[in-house]
């Protein structure tokens, strides 16, 4: 950097210029006032970011808060959030995010939009605190809309449900019907503890909304319930699903993964082990029975995005007048 010529008694980077003062950094000027003591001070402030991290520490700051009342599963969608947001932002402070920049940074992951909405989820998130700890003093994020998402349609038929069922392995097996019979999120279903089973049924308090409920005992869980106890285990732990070895609980990612294999092998595309919970509250419905209960859903709406999005109603044809025949 070039000795300065004149305004030698301002500090690195500041700038007077038509009877204002600017912090002028990789050609973009930033305005700190006309007052020379105010516009040293909030200078001062915005090193004093600078030095500590920029938009990389808020994030950093402002995640440590948000995950104390995170579940494990979206801890980590939010750390990827976070991971997308520090490379987008690496060379802002936080007082220079302008709307127009989330506006761009929505747009440019335009092909994503589920990623992209929950990127600017966590954004929004971040400012929220940051305008809580007086970093900003609004955020950008207001008035940025969410891409629309495509809605997920997959119902997996009996036929299709079976065949996978028969390319599982034994101890896969009873987890994919248990997630059917119970209609429970596969995290609520692996967390199952024997402690949870009585007469009555299996007691769940369900991860995600904190919704309590219990599936009544019926003939074929007893039977699921008895087959998983049968399996071979060295330790048994204290859930009803536990690794054949240590005796640990399941881990939702070999879930994933198995049920993955087991569809290809089955030639079943396009199936997730999500899509088990909408079958289980779409047949559920069929039969008479009361899908929200199961869903421990308190909205109806809800319940009806695992319904309706999932199967085509079959309407009945009128008969043939018989004067035409």
């Amino acid at each position: 950097m070039r000795p300065r010529k004149k305004d030698r008694h301002l500090p690195a980077c500041m700038y007077e210029k038509h009877g204002a003062y600017y912090l002028v950094r990789k050609g973009k000027w930033k305005r700190l006032g006309s007052d020379f003591q105010a516009s040293l001070a909030e200078y001062a402030k915005i090193i004093d970011r600078s030095s500590q991290g920029g938009m990389g520490k808020v994030i950093d700051d402002a995640f440590e808060q948000m995950k104390k009342k995170l579940k494990p599963n979206s801890i980590k969608q939010y750390e990827a959030a976070c991971a997308r947001l520090k490379e987008a932002f690496a060379e802002f402070e936080p007082r220079d995010v302008l709307p127009r920049h989330v506006a761009a940074l929505k747009m440019h992951m335009a092909d994503t939009p589920n990623m992209s909405n929950r990127v600017i989820s966590v954004l929004r998130g971040v400012f929220s605190y940051a305008l809580e700890q007086q970093i900003v003093d609004s955020n950008p994020c207001t008035g940025i809309r969410r891409h629309p998402e495509k809605k997920r349609e997959r119902y997996i038929n009996d036929n299709e449900f079976a065949a996978i069922c028969a390319k599982s392995s034994d101890n896969m097996r009873v987890i994919y019907q248990m997630c059917y019979l119970t209609g429970q999120r596969i995290g609520d279903v692996l967390a199952i503890r024997l402690a949870d089973i009585s007469a009555e049924g299996i007691a769940f308090t369900q991860e995600k909304t904190g919704a309590r409920l219990i599936v009544r005992m019926t003939p074929d869980l007893e039977d699921l319930i008895a087959r998983v106890k049968a399996l071979p285990r060295k330790i048994r732990g204290l859930t009803l699903f536990c690794s054949p070895r240590g005796g640990k609980p399941v881990h939702y990612s070999s879930v994933k993964d198995a049920f993955a294999i087991a569809c290809k092998k089955a030639g079943v595309a396009d199936a997730t082990i999500h899509d088990l919970r909408a079958k289980s509250l779409t047949d559920t419905d069929d039969q008479g029975n009361n899908a929200q209960k199961l869903g421990g859903h308190t909205d109806a709406k809800m319940t009806a995005r695992y319904l309706r999005l999932r199967k085509i109603d079959v309407a009945e044809p009128p008969a043939m007048p018989k004067k035409s025949l």
